[in-house]
């Protein structure tokens, strides 16, 4: 395949949603977020936490203290759009889910970091 074809094929697949991760292994505690791109936004949390420009402060502060051995980057659950609904919106799906894991985890208080990263790669700060 010529590098038109295979940009193509790469946009017209779909991109796996859903619920992800990042646990400090160290103080066990852990980030819960939601996307509809999972390998993007998990590309862009190791990065902003890498170039010390992520939005959350706390989790920030740890990985400068603990250093990225101390993380673990994972995908908690994947939500797949329902056929033959070209128009679905998994906004609310992905919410659900999202709230469904913090609950499930306990991610709250001491065990999480506060407030969820909103870096959505659909919707954006």
């Amino acid at each position: 395949m010529d590098r038109k074809s295979l940009i193509r094929a790469y946009k017209e697949t779909p991109r796996p949603m859903g619920v992800y991760r990042i646990h400090n292994t160290r103080d066990d505690r852990s980030l819960i977020g939601r996307s509809v791109d999972l390998p993007a936004i998990l590309n862009r949390e190791r990065v902003a936490l890498r170039f010390g420009g992520h939005p959350n402060a706390a989790l920030q502060r740890d990985w400068a203290t603990h250093g990225p051995d101390a993380f673990v980057f994972e995908v908690l659950d994947t939500l797949k759009a329902p056929e033959g609904q070209p128009d679905y919106d998994p906004t609310e799906d992905l919410r659900v889910l999202e709230e469904m894991w913090v609950d499930r985890l306990q991610v709250t208080g001491e065990r999480g970091y506060g407030a969820r990263a909103r870096l959505d790669v659909a919707n954006p700060r």
